[in-house]
């Protein structure tokens, strides 16, 4: 079974601490006047999974209205069976929408420009990264459809910034 680094498994006692973790970095949230905070972590199998690991992490923002939106990453999936470490990363993100076009930012460490590829469909953009040891993927649904043809990106220290025109309404 895998662990979390530094301490137990995984368990009800786990969700709850979980939880109050949660509301607790979202009072400090308030507090503090903060609209942003990331939390990041590492899980690593134990005995005969000592080469299991697992990084996962959450990004909460608060918006204008005062509404938390929490936002997963990582490469820990939930299953009937419990959590389940997988080799795909889902990287972490930030869909902007710029008016007549969105910017996405995602942070892909560990692959080079050339391992990345990215897919548009009408509203979906797919970004895709498989570098020597890293795989990342992720689906975005955008709130509009997108204007036919490849979108642009630019890749820097990690950092991969892409922008996809809208198509025109009406």
């Amino acid at each position: 079974m895998a662990e979390r680094k530094g301490g137990g498994g995984f368990g009800l006692g786990e969700v709850f601490r979980g939880i109050g973790d949660l509301i607790e970095l979202l009072k400090e949230m308030e507090a503090e006047g903060k609209t942003e905070v990331s939390r990041t972590g590492e899980l690593r199998g134990k005995g005969r999974l000592k080469d299991l690991r697992g990084v996962y992490g959450f990004n909460v923002k608060v918006g204008l209205g005062g509404e938390p939106t929490v936002e997963t990453f990582g490469n820990i999936r939930k299953s009937k069976e419990g959590p389940v470490v997988e080799e795909v990363r889902e990287p972490l993100l930030d869909v902007l929408d710029e008016g007549d076009s969105f910017r996405i930012i995602a942070e892909l460490p560990g692959v080079e420009a050339s391992d990345i590829t990215l897919d548009l469909k009408d509203d979906i953009l797919t970004i895709a990264a498989e570098g020597k040891d890293r795989k990342y993927s992720k689906e975005i649904l955008l709130s509009s459809r997108a204007q036919p043809g490849p979108p642009t990106m630019s890749y820097r220290n990690g950092i991969l910034e892409v922008r996809v025109r809208k198509a025109p309404t009406g």
